[in-house]
C-alpha cells in the first residue's frame, strides 16, 4: 500500500472509477440484451414496436454518454450500437 498521500487519493480514485465503470458497462449489457428480447419478441407479435424504440433509444443514449466519458472506446460504442440497429433491422424488417 502507498504511504504518501497522493498516491493513497490516486488508489481511492482508481477504485471508485473502477466500480462506477463496472456499472456502465454492466447497464449498456443489460440494455443491449433487452433490445434483442424486444427485438425478437416484436418479430412474434410479443412486443410492441414502440416499447422496443424506447428500449433502443435508451441503450443508444447509455452507450454515447459512456463513450463521452472514456468508459467505452468511441468505436467500440459504435459497433455495440452497429449491432443493435442491426439485430433489430433484421428481426423486426426482415426483408422479403
Amino acid at each position: 500500500m502507498p504511504r504518501i498521500k497522493s498516491a493513497i487519493k490516486r488508489v481511492e480514485v482508481a477504485e471508485r472509477n473502477r466500480l462506477r465503470n463496472k456499472a456502465a458497462k454492466s447497464r449498456i449489457r443489460t440494455l443491449m440484451k433487452r433490445c434483442f428480447t424486444l427485438a425478437d419478441g416484436v418479430a412474434k407479435g410479443e412486443a410492441t414496436e414502440e416499447a422496443l424504440q424506447a428500449a433502443v433509444s435508451d441503450a443508444f443514449s447509455k452507450i454515447d454518454k459512456a463513450a463521452g466519458k472514456g468508459i467505452l472506446h468511441k468505436n467500440t460504442a459504435a459497433r455495440r450500437k452497429a449491432r443493435i440497429a442491426g439485430f433489430v433491422k433484421r428481426t423486426v424488417s426482415p426483408s422479403a
